[in-house]
């Protein structure tokens, strides 16, 4: 098992005025030759975004871009004319493809956004864009591992254009389960949301990650009540 740890506190931190981001990896100025993704996992942003603010229209392309709102609620616009709100509890994906343009931004004037936003290198370009966005409720379903992304079609995920697969999942203090890697070209990338966890013998804390490849199962334990995880399992080669 090879395995690279990543400290909450050692991530990239940017402050903007109304935006405070913590990048994983590195992303605009924040920039760690050592740090550049895991994987096809290429970003990885925990923002804070002020009451009112938020991201103007931008573009991106050949990227799969995953968004998940841990507190409060995001409102978003596209160029393929989709528009609405990613409460906490949905999960939002693109695929920027050929290229879309999008605004994001907090629309409640009084309310803190948190969110995750999350970028994986896609298995083929240039493909047509496309969003989706699902109301998954995974919180009110404890002590068990929820799948949210995966590479087909699913009634109770979202998909996108990579072999991977997301899973996040809420746990009370000593619970925990076994997560098995789909493939052996897999490894999987851990975030903490909140509180604690033993992952394969390693100690984790709130927004601490760990990169986990060369092993075909991990054991994840729970070290505090309403500890929260999220597990993305992405290919190694890209």
């Amino acid at each position: 098992m090879k395995t690279t740890l990543y400290r909450s506190e050692t991530r990239g931190h940017e402050r903007h005025g109304w935006l405070d981001a913590r990048h994983t990896f590195s992303f605009a100025n924040y920039y760690d030759p050592n740090r550049i993704h895991f994987g096809a996992l290429r970003v990885l942003n925990d923002d804070i975004i002020e009451g009112g603010k938020g991201f103007g229209t931008h573009g991106h392309d050949n990227m799969e871009i995953i968004t998940i709102p841990l507190e409060g609620n995001l409102h978003h616009q596209d160029s393929l004319g989709h528009g609405g709100v990613i409460k906490t509890g949905d999960v939002q994906v693109m695929s920027a493809g050929s290229g879309i343009k999008h605004s994001e931004y907090n629309g409640e004037n009084e309310q803190t956004l948190n969110l995750f936003q999350i970028w994986v290198f896609p298995n083929k370009k240039n493909v047509q864009p496309r969003y989706e966005q699902k109301t998954l409720d995974f919180w009110n379903k404890k002590n068990k591992l929820h799948e949210i992304v995966t590479p087909t079609a699913s009634e109770h995920a979202l998909w996108i254009h990579q072999d991977a697969w997301f899973s996040i999942g809420e746990f009370d203090n000593n619970k925990g389960e076994s997560y098995t890697l789909k493939s052996d070209k897999n490894g999987v990338f851990v975030m903490v949301i909140e509180g604690s966890f033993n992952v394969s013998g390693i100690d984790l804390n709130r927004r601490d990650g760990l990169g986990i490849s060369d092993v075909d199962k991990l054991e994840i334990k729970s070290l505090s009540d309403n500890a929260r995880i999220l597990l993305m399992e992405v290919p190694m080669q890209i």
